[in-house]
């Protein structure tokens, strides 16, 4: 490991996080930062697609206020973490265990950082889906906390089968590089606009959001590329077959969801023993990003449930 940088004029941040460059047993380097000083144990936070660990540095002061250190991660392929395309803007990877690589890099991380076990996890949507196959694997998380599990890919009915041929035909013809359907190379915070927008009702934090991508573009991330939709799919049809590990969790998800589809959620939460679904009412998909009282609520309700399996 070694120093890695870290934008703190974004992310707004507690103090003392050290940032470093992590080499994955496949030779990948991502980017971990992590926040020491709760003794209770520590969260594991894995982000979404597109996200950097400054996103969550606003999270992170959440969590070590309830007594708990934190680590988060720059995914593969996004962030400052190495991009394996030759378009940086195009999110990729061939296959989702590339990303349980990423976790077992992360978990060796907080190791030698001395983080205190034991350990949590708490996830947003693609780490959703990632934390749910770690948690499946076996990784030693006492209880998880989700936010908008990517548990399955929010698509039109009639376009799933037409997903499922063109990015199967796509590494055939050497396209798999090429952007999903209806994505391209721009960030969706750097195009949107806050009216009608499908993360948060809350404007100042989108604008926290916003900023990070505008101010440093170089975290920025576009939409997915074929291969990178076709692991998903497969992923989440792997994982929707598999029952829910014996592993208390908690769920959080807006009932104005439009990310991720939903269905997945419910059904999984409501055959998983020693789970809980939250409907948020009215919130989008960034229940952490959303406004004070449903983060309060979100961050009260998943240090309840660690605090009550340490």
């Amino acid at each position: 490991m070694s120093e890695a940088p870290f934008h703190a004029d974004v992310a707004d941040a507690p103090p003392g996080g050290q940032t470093v460059w992590v080499a994955t047993r496949d030779g990948v380097r991502i980017r971990a930062t992590s926040w020491a000083g709760g003794a209770k144990g520590t969260v594991f936070l894995f982000p979404g697609r597109t996200e950097c660990v400054e996103k969550y540095g606003r999270a992170a002061g959440d969590i070590l206020a309830r007594g708990y250190s934190v680590i988060t991660v720059d995914w593969r392929g996004q962030g400052l973490a190495a991009r394996a395309l030759r378009d940086p803007m195009s999110g990729h990877v061939d296959d989702f265990a590339e990303y349980q690589a990423d976790v077992d890099a992360m978990i060796e991380t907080a190791h030698k950082a001395g983080l205190p076990q034991p350990h949590f996890l708490m996830a947003h949507s693609l780490g959703g889906c990632i934390g749910l196959r770690s948690l499946i694997r076996g990784l030693p998380f006492r209880a998880a906390a989700f936010s908008a599990p990517m548990w399955g890919i929010s698509m039109a009915t009639w376009l799933r089968p037409v997903a499922n041929v063109v990015t199967h035909l796509s590494s055939y013809f050497g396209q798999r590089h090429r952007y999903a359907p209806g994505t391209g190379p721009i960030t969706y915070l750097a195009e949107a606009a806050f009216q009608g927008n499908v993360l948060t009702t809350d404007p100042e934090m989108w604008e926290y959001m916003r900023r990070q991508v505008v101010d440093h573009p170089e975290l920025a991330l576009g939409g997915p590329s074929l291969a990178w939709l076709r692991a998903a799919l497969k992923e989440c049809g792997a994982l929707s077959v598999l029952p829910s590990p014996q592993v208390p969790a908690y769920c959080a998800l807006g009932t104005a969801e439009k990310v991720v589809d939903v269905g997945p959620v419910h059904l999984r939460m409501a055959a998983w023993k020693g789970g809980e679904l939250d409907l948020f009412q009215g919130a989008e998909h960034e229940i952490m990003m959303e406004g004070p009282a449903i983060r309060k609520r979100f961050f009260d309700r998943a240090a309840a449930l660690f605090d009550a399996h340490r």
